[in-house]
């Protein structure tokens, strides 16, 4: 499993989540949903104003968003791990979020970036009860990722 995290933001903002906390989100998520692990995901910690740019040019809303995913298209290299694709989260945003949601950012931040690479899988939340079953899989995921944490 291979895992590229870029940081985007202003100098003096450190990554919210660290790199290793990522890998273990990952590997649980990649466990509970029957993937192989032999998989590339690349996640960009950005602002407001980067996200916005990236919703407006790929979505057409132009506004900016907690998260956004890109799949990847071709087909799978021969040998190494298969890239499913880029994880675009705007910090900020994630910052408003987690303080209407009453949970430290690094919690708003995970919560994301499973919605993220469940996106990638293919999960769509485009009706309610897709979305429900996205978060129900994400909630899962985190307790998992919790339950190993303190086992």
């Amino acid at each position: 499993m291979e895992l590229l995290v870029r940081n985007r933001l202003p100098r003096s903002t450190a990554s919210p989540i660290p790199r290793r906390g990522l890998r273990v989100l990952l590997q649980n998520l990649l466990a509970l949903e029957a993937v192989s692990p032999n998989v590339e995901v690349s996640v960009l910690f950005c602002t407001d104003a980067l996200i916005h740019e990236l919703n407006r040019r790929y979505r057409g809303v132009d506004r900016p968003t907690d998260v956004l995913s890109f799949p990847q298209e071709s087909p799978a290299p021969p040998e190494g791990p298969h890239p499913l694709g880029d994880v675009v989260i705007s910090v900020e945003t994630a910052a408003q979020q987690a303080v209407e949601r009453g949970r430290p950012l690094d919690e708003e931040v995970a919560w994301l970036f499973l919605h993220g690479v469940l996106h990638l899988l293919g999960y769509d939340d485009a009706t309610a009860a897709e979305a429900r079953e996205m978060d129900q899989r994400a909630h899962r995921i985190l307790e998992a990722t919790h339950a190993a944490k303190i086992g």
